[in-house]
């Protein structure tokens, strides 16, 4: 099976030796988003309503990138949260993203992320259409 990695401006980019993801098949992988603007490379201000929403819009931009409809195509997401106390708050924001059934999720207390952020997320998103 062949596999193809998706490069995209419209997510952040770094120097790191990773793929923002990598396609195999009709599976895409999309590497761990924190709450950072693209454009300035800078994480986001605000709470962690504002943060989980830049970090979801990391990864639609990823999946789109590759072909796919964005969070609709997320089949799974695991989130890394620094401090259990904004999961609620982080779930307000997490479920408006999305339409329908949400994805399958883990969601897990860290003590340190890149960055100094207190949200991290990758998913794995099928882009076979229906």
């Amino acid at each position: 099976m062949s596999t193809d990695r998706i490069v995209t401006d419209d997510a952040p980019r770094t120097d790191n030796p990773y793929s923002q993801a990598r396609r195999a098949g009709d599976t895409l992988y999309v590497s761990g988003y924190g709450p950072v603007d693209p454009e300035t490379g800078d994480e986001v201000e605000g709470d962690i309503e504002a943060r989980t929403r830049q970090v979801l819009d990391n990864l639609a931009a990823v999946v789109d990138a590759a072909g796919g409809d964005g969070l609709d195509d997320v089949m799974k997401v695991t989130v890394y949260l620094a401090d259990l106390a904004d999961y609620d708050r982080l779930n307000e924001a997490y479920g408006a993203a999305f339409s329908g059934e949400p994805p399958a999720r883990v969601c897990v207390e860290v003590s340190r992320l890149p960055g100094d952020v207190d949200v991290e997320m990758d998913a794995v998103a099928y882009l076979g259409g229906e």
